[in-house]
């Protein structure tokens, strides 16, 4: 019955994120919209009936109110009980935080549950690598800072303005918006992109590796 009851709410989910999706389309026709009304009604509905339920059988009601699970299943019903009667065009807002039905999706999915597992397994490790890229990032900053400033003092306004610089470089992405023209900031960026390859590769590793043994412990 369970498993039924789960697909069915991933249908829901579905159905509630394609009609978030049609509901950008301009100058739709009437009968339309009023199908994607009712059909937001109908999930809301749903949806509220499932939160309620949640809170009144969990065994801690204020701990399950504030957790992540409990705050998605919120956020994906409160925006249409606070813009009742109100244009959503105004609190933009709203419509965002209604994309958080995604996440719903999260407590339905075996897969996800493994990888979060996985995710827990090596979180020491993760949180290490996020700090050594902070400061990769930090030092690149600078790095490109001095060697770029004086040539294009628009473009590397400051270390701040040179984050965005950073983050693509390290990451290898390199949209070419931001780039160096001195020999010193070539050669920088060369060494930062490399480091960047390497940043990538050992969490992709960790999450492969610890995703295996999530695997084969369930079997």
């Amino acid at each position: 019955m369970k498993k039924y009851f789960d697909l069915f709410i991933q249908i829901l989910i579905i159905l509630s994120l394609i009609s978030f999706a049609f509901q950008t389309i301009p100058d739709l026709q009437h009968l339309v919209v009023v199908l994607l009304y009712w059909l937001e009604i109908v999930v809301i509905f749903i949806f509220t009936i499932e939160y309620l339920f949640r809170v009144f059988t969990a065994n801690y009601k204020i701990k399950f109110i504030f957790s992540f699970y409990g705050l998605i299943d919120l956020f994906a019903i409160l925006p249409f009980y606070v813009t009742i009667g109100v244009d959503l065009r105004s609190i933009r807002i709203f419509r965002l935080i209604k994309l958080c039905r995604i996440f719903k999706m999260l407590r339905y999915n075996i897969a996800i549950n493994r990888l979060k597992n996985a995710f827990n397994n090596i979180r020491e490790e993760l949180i290490l690598i996020i700090i050594i890229i902070t400061i990769l990032l930090y030092i690149s900053s600078i790095g490109i800072y001095y060697f770029e400033n004086e040539v294009q003092p628009e473009q590397f306004k400051s270390v701040f303005h040179c984050l965005w610089w950073s983050v693509i470089t390290l990451t290898t992405v390199g949209y070419g918006d931001s780039f160096p023209i001195t020999i010193g900031g070539k050669i920088f960026t060369s060494f930062i992109a490399l480091i960047g390859i390497g940043v990538i590769a050992i969490p992709t590793g960790l999450i492969a590796s610890s995703l295996t043994d999530v695997i084969k412990k369930e079997k």
